[in-house]
């Protein structure tokens, strides 16, 4: 009969060779700051819903969002209050899946609207 510490360092190998150590995706969330400036110019807003998104009004797809919003995108190195509104239906993975979608846009100040 196989000792149980045998089967418990076969498992233990077992797991370690089978998983990986990498992140998947990182997204960086930070917390609200104190005295936070006003952005120039006028808020984006976009409503995020489980079948599509709006866009300052206007119906998205998910996938072209990103060509939409590089028309907003203010000169200058200024940067663009983005406010994100989410409905009650929508997925915490549909909500990662728009902030990464935004990760590149550096000029713009995201916010999550609760």
């Amino acid at each position: 009969m196989t000792s149980l510490i045998d089967v418990i360092f076969i498992l233990l190998l077992f797991f370690l060779l089978t998983s990986t150590f990498t992140r998947f995706g990182e997204l960086s969330v930070s917390t609200g700051g104190a005295g936070a400036g006003v952005a120039a110019g006028s808020p984006i807003f976009l409503r995020l819903e489980a079948d599509g998104l709006t866009l300052n009004g206007t119906r998205h797809a998910l996938d072209t969002i990103v060509p939409a919003l590089e028309a907003f995108a203010p000169g200058n190195g200024d940067e663009a209050a983005v406010l994100i509104s989410v409905a009650d239906d929508v997925t915490s993975q549909r909500l990662v899946d728009l902030l990464a979608l935004l990760r590149p846009f550096d000029w713009a100040d995201v916010t999550v609207l609760g």
